[in-house]
């Protein structure tokens, strides 16, 4: 546990630890059972805290293949059921489609990484041997979005478990059915694995207040929220380890040397996928005038549909938006023909995203829609698109696309918007491994710094020197 544990919650750790071993031993009913069902459901936040306490106990006895055959377990039992799963989810969400979700539940258990993750670090030189091992903060708190309520637990998991934490996880209302599936099935591979019970916790009732306490616990080592601002903020002001997932608002900027044909399908894309819940998805599009019009009309040849009127892109702002200038949640991952019947335009189900030209200060430009809308905002040339994207993306530090030949635009335009995530001439996705290399998350850290969250970002580093000997290469 971290060092920041006061001696009384050492001595009620311990507590804990005996009580359960006492059990095992005798095989026994203790007083309190609940501490150590394996369902991995309990009534309240300090049952389930003092579940995952005896479980991340257990879990840092086990060795790298242990708990990578855990982890493999979970693999298998998500693929089992990645329909189900995704089902479930539409169906209590409302939001997205069916085949992105299943794509998205099968990249976060092909991409998420292991125990390969957190291989330790050695120096050596004349004066000794330096290793530095990454180890586990304890007990972590994961606060969950609606938008990826299945496939954030799953990547968590993964995570925590070659990282060495257990988890508690405090689920979105709007998601809760669609996430304690997902934490049963986790639960139950990793104990047909051979793992301890619990390492997975989570409440019966997901709510606000159990959130809270959650973030409050005392015996919470670590932190993560991926989700709005609000919850980032409370996370930061635990004062404990937080790492923060929060909104973004990615602008793709496409100037005249593009492949233009190629440019329209991998923006339509993913803007399209998941109707744009994604917070890594094209929100807007800024485009160099001279190739507008050309741009547009491959995107209409690609699941688009263009609305021209004044009056309907400001009917279309108007049901999409709430009178305060906030988003009208009751459209948020909705298809784009559902949105376009409620201003009286039927399409069929081709139809993937809105297209339609603003300028730069429109309100569906500047905040974040998780929708299928696309805002073009056409620009003189590159520099200009490059400050206005700047402007637009706000410094969120979340994501950002560009389509172009040439590699010095594509160099300004990543210095200027330090962006965790920077896809040159492909779809959003692929910068979270869907036709794209690397490794995938499901929290993107951008307010806290971390990036792209890997197991190795749920660990602490610790430094142990051994002076004067193992250095093998000079002395006697």
């Amino acid at each position: 546990m971290c060092s920041s544990i006061d001696r009384d919650e050492q001595d009620y750790i311990k507590k804990i630890v005996e009580q359960i071993s006492i059990q095992m031993r005798s095989n026994e009913n203790v007083s309190d059972v609940s501490k150590v069902q394996n369902n991995c459901f309990f009534d309240c936040v300090n049952d389930a805290v003092d579940a995952a306490v005896i479980a991340q106990v257990e879990l840092s006895k086990c060795s790298l293949k242990e708990k990578e055959k855990m982890i493999t377990a979970i693999r298998e039992k998500i693929r089992d059921n990645v329909y189900n799963l995704s089902q479930k989810e539409l169906e209590e969400t409302g939001m997205g489609r069916f085949e992105d979700k299943v794509a998205k539940h099968l990249l976060t258990i092909e991409k998420t990484p292991g125990t390969e993750d957190v291989k330790p670090e050695v120096y050596s030189g004349d004066d000794g041997l330096t290793l530095i091992e990454r180890r586990p903060f304890g007990v972590a708190g994961c606060v969950l979005p609606s938008t990826a309520p299945s496939c954030t637990p799953i990547h968590n998991a993964i995570c925590m478990i070659a990282a060495g934490n257990s988890v508690i996880f405090s689920p979105h209302p709007g998601g809760k059915n669609t996430s304690f599936e997902a934490i049963r099935l986790i639960n139950e591979a990793i104990i047909e694995a051979g793992g301890p019970p619990n390492v997975v916790v989570v409440t019966k009732e997901a709510t606000i207040q159990m959130a809270n306490e959650i973030m409050k616990h005392p015996l919470i080592d670590l932190l993560v929220a991926t989700g709005g601002p609000g919850v980032v903020n409370s996370i930061l002001s635990s004062g404990k380890k937080g790492i923060g997932a929060g909104p973004g608002n990615p602008p793709v900027l496409v100037d005249e040397t593009a492949d233009i044909p190629k440019a329209a399908k991998d923006i339509i894309d993913g803007n399209g996928f998941e109707n744009c819940i994604q917070c890594i998805g094209e929100k807007e599009c800024i485009v160099v005038d001279c190739i507008a019009d050309l741009l547009i009309s491959e995107m209409q040849q690609n699941g688009a549909f263009f609305i021209r009127d004044k009056n309907k892109i400001e009917d279309l702002t108007n049901i999409v938006s709430l009178e305060n200038g906030s988003v009208n949640k009751a459209y948020i991952g909705k298809d784009a023909k559902i949105i376009l019947r409620d201003i009286g335009i039927n399409v069929g189900d081709d139809i993937k995203s809105i297209i339609y030209e603003v300028p730069a200060d429109h309100i569906t430009v500047v905040e974040e829609y998780l929708m299928p809308l696309l805002p073009i905002v056409r620009v003189k040339n590159v520099d200009e698109g490059i400050k206005k994207a700047v402007k637009i993306e706000g410094r969120r530090r979340h994501s950002a696309m560009i389509h172009s030949r040439d590699v010095r635009n594509m160099t300004k335009y990543a210095k200027a918007i330090q962006t965790t995530i920077l896809v040159k001439n492909g779809p959003s996705y692929s910068g979270v491994g869907l036709g794209g290399e690397g490794f995938v998350t499901m929290s993107i850290a951008g307010p806290t710094g971390e990036g792209l969250t890997r197991p190795r970002t749920f660990t602490r580093e610790q430094r142990c020197t051994l002076c004067g000997d193992l250095n093998l290469r000079s002395g006697l």
